[in-house]
């Protein structure tokens, strides 16, 4: 009986000891992006189901500044209601930087919201993350969209004093679930105040690299496009300005 109470005392331990080692593990395996001085920080607000090129043609565009000389370059991150890989919808996993419902989470200058396969219904539900949404808005230099990343912003009532756009197929159920906004359809991107909402897709690129210009001037904007091979000419971009 001794022998049997000194095995089970054993294996308590011992399971013990691998279940804070895991912790351990865990939290060493976390690693903070570690965030230069005198440039603007860029989060991405990712979540299950967010779709690929949404999320990654704006990333691309803004992590390139950094090796950009005399420009004031970006910061680029990911904000999400967990630490635990995300999935999205294509099937990708990415490692969120910062959980914003724990962390404390650096200040936030420009705000992208790539669409997520649940901007339509579920994630409209999600309170905590909206306030969020919210909170940033009121010190954020810029509020972006892509695709129908524009609902989160719309349901946030961000953009009710605003023209805004979305995915074109998407405009109409937009006007239906949000009558109260001014919205503009056959557009690649709309620009009002400090808010850029775009039609999403490989599109994305051109509301990123349009920031880029209002922010660096053309010159630098066509040095991204061309790193990446687009052509790009902010004069013949479909497009509504009204800042």
């Amino acid at each position: 009986m001794k022998n049997l109470l000194l095995t089970f005392s054993l294996f308590i331990l011992l399971v013990s000891c691998i279940e804070k080692e895991s912790a351990s593990s865990s939290e060493e395996k976390r690693i903070v992006p570690q965030l230069k001085a005198d440039r603007y920080n860029v989060a991405f607000l990712i979540m299950d189901g967010t779709y690929n090129t949404e999320f990654t043609a704006p990333f691309d565009i803004f992590q390139h500044t950094q090796y950009r000389e005399g420009i004031k370059a970006m910061n680029t991150f990911t904000v999400a209601n967990t630490l635990e890989p995300i999935t999205t919808f294509e099937g990708v996993r990415i490692l969120p930087d910062f959980d914003y419902t724990k962390d404390v989470v650096p200040k936030i200058d420009i705000l992208v919201i790539p669409s997520a396969e649940h901007h339509l219904d579920s994630d409209l539900e999600d309170s905590v993350m909206l306030n969020f949404v919210k909170k940033i808005d009121q010190d954020a230099l810029y509020m972006t969209s892509h695709c129908d990343g524009a609902f989160v912003l719309a349901k946030a009532g961000l953009l009710d004093d605003v023209t805004s756009t979305t995915f074109p197929s998407d405009v109409e159920k937009y006007q239906k679930m949000f009558p109260q906004l001014k919205v503009k359809d056959n557009v690649l991107f709309v620009h009002d105040g400090k808010y850029i909402t775009s039609a999403g897709g490989a599109k994305s690129f051109e509301a990123s690299l349009y920031l880029c210009e209002v922010l660096y001037g053309k010159q630098i904007a066509q040095s991204l496009a061309g790193g990446l091979v687009i052509d790009w000419n902010v004069d013949q971009v479909e497009k509504l300005i009204l800042q």
